[in-house]
């Protein structure tokens, strides 16, 4: 009977309206939830009987499916602590959930978990752990050679370390030199030094003997300029102060024509007093052009046992840009410009944090301004996302249609960030709504199918 059928069909219509409604409560409840996927509500037709006349099909019950979301990324905002990370593109983070302690060490679950939810900091056994209570999985490096040390992602403590002082080889140099320096000797030249100069310290290629006696060294500076200072360091920590002075020792003439000649010099003694060497040069004649292009040295220069105050730095490689053209000698009259000087040693440093990098590597600061990387964050992906088992805290399970997870996501890590819920407050209120009156909607069917069977119970009275 068709009042019947109108009864149980609005029945089927509440239930799937609870179910949505249901939905509705659980995405708005999860709006701060980081990471989180809404639920939205399929609605699907059930036909109660099939004619093979046309004009006799009637309606049929309906159905309410949940239906996921886990492909729609949520908005992503920065964040202040440095473990935070965020995905963008494809891809759940691998994580573990623990399940007791042997000895006060964690013990884990064996079947991974997957989650976009990426508030990870460090618990007290060094585990990076989000506010969930997963363990995150990543494949630990080897910090000297960077290569990885297994090839399958598992919870891994970090605790702090110590990196040991790095040697210097080369310093970086580059810059400009000015075409007509400005000093407090107005000849500008070290060739013809004057009054009161015992050695010439041009480059021995020049004739001179690469070297400024300490009792020489106030005439020394009037022609020179400062070429800047910087730390170098030896392998065992020690470290010594780097002083450079340009001095330009001949001036070019186009007419014959000559290039323009600087002289590179270090501190080599800075206690050295009377005719010890206090300033010596390293050696190699730099030349430049009436354009001030550089025409030598083209490659490198290497300083042959660089020693400093006592401390020896060995050979120094002076790097002054990839084809040795990062020395120019324009038309300024100021000291060295655009100075661009480093080294590549380091002193020994503790740790002083743990952070993500874009790449998604686990990097470890130090107190030495160096860092290196601990670990690699590895994503997983899915060729059927939708299909995957929802876990408490965010976390999904693999299922036999979600597939295997696939190691290696297209998608990208991006650190000090977190990826905010996708649940759209105003579009869940105006599901709400719709629900509502559809709910509504369906007790007025039951309602007047019930009088209507009541008309009928008073016929056969």
């Amino acid at each position: 009977m068709s009042l019947y059928s109108a009864l149980t069909t609005s029945v089927a219509g509440l239930g799937a309206q609870s179910t949505a409604m249901q939905n509705i409560s659980g995405n708005i409840a999860n709006t701060s939830t980081n990471g989180f996927k809404r639920v939205d509500t399929a609605f699907v037709d059930l036909v109660s009987n099939q004619t093979a006349d046309k004009n006799k099909q009637t309606s049929g019950s309906v159905l309410a499916n949940s239906r996921q979301t886990n492909t729609v990324a949520g908005s992503v905002d920065s964040s202040q602590t440095t473990t935070h990370m965020s995905i963008s593109g494809d891809g759940y983070f691998v994580v573990y959930d623990k399940i007791g302690e042997i000895d006060g060490k964690p013990i884990f679950d064996g079947t991974p978990l997957y989650t976009r939810r990426g508030d990870f900091t460090q618990d007290e056994d060094g585990y990076f752990v989000n506010e969930a209570g997963y363990y995150l999985a990543v494949i630990e490096l080897d910090e000297a050679t960077g290569n990885p040390v297994s090839s399958v992602p598992e919870p891994t403590t970090f605790e702090e370390g110590f990196m040991a002082a790095e040697a210097t080889t080369t310093l970086t140099y580059t810059g400009n030199l000015p075409a007509v320096p400005t000093t407090s000797d107005s000849s500008g030249s070290m060739l013809t030094p004057g009054t009161g100069y015992t050695v010439d310290p041009t480059s021995a290629s020049l004739g001179g003997t690469g070297v400024v006696q300490a009792q020489d060294e106030v005439q020394f500076l009037s022609q020179s300029i400062s070429g800047g200072a910087i730390t170098a360091y030896v392998a065992n920590g020690e470290s010594a102060s780097v002083q450079l002075r340009w001095a330009k020792v001949v001036e070019g003439d186009p007419s014959i024509p000559t290039e323009d000649t600087w002289n590179l010099f270090y501190k080599s003694d800075s206690t050295a007093t009377g005719t010890a060497t206090k300033w010596t040069n390293v050696e190699q004649d730099y030349t430049f052009d009436s354009t001030g292009a550089m025409t030598s040295p083209t490659s490198n220069v290497t300083v042959t046992a660089m020693t400093i105050d006592g401390v020896d730095l060995g050979n120094i490689i002076l790097d002054h840009g990839g084809n040795g053209d990062g020395i120019t000698a324009y038309a300024t009259t100021s000291g060295i410009a655009n100075m661009n000087l480093s080294q590549d040693g380091a002193a020994a440093g503790e740790q002083t944090s743990l952070s993500i990098d874009d790449n998604g590597y686990v990097i470890a600061n130090y107190s030495n301004g160096k860092s290196s990387s601990l670990a690699e964050v590895i994503l997983a992906s899915f060729d059927g996302d939708n299909y995957l088992a929802r876990a408490s805290g965010g976390a999904f399970r693999a299922t036999e249609d979600s597939g295997l997870a696939i190691l290696g996501a297209t998608g990208s890590i991006r650190g000090s960030s977190l990826e905010s819920s996708n649940v759209d407050i105003a579009d869940e209120f105006s599901k709400m709504i719709i629900s509502q009156q559809a709910y509504s909607a369906n007790t007025r069917v039951l309602s007047t199918a019930r009088d209507m069977l009541s008309e009928v119970m008073q016929i056969i009275r």
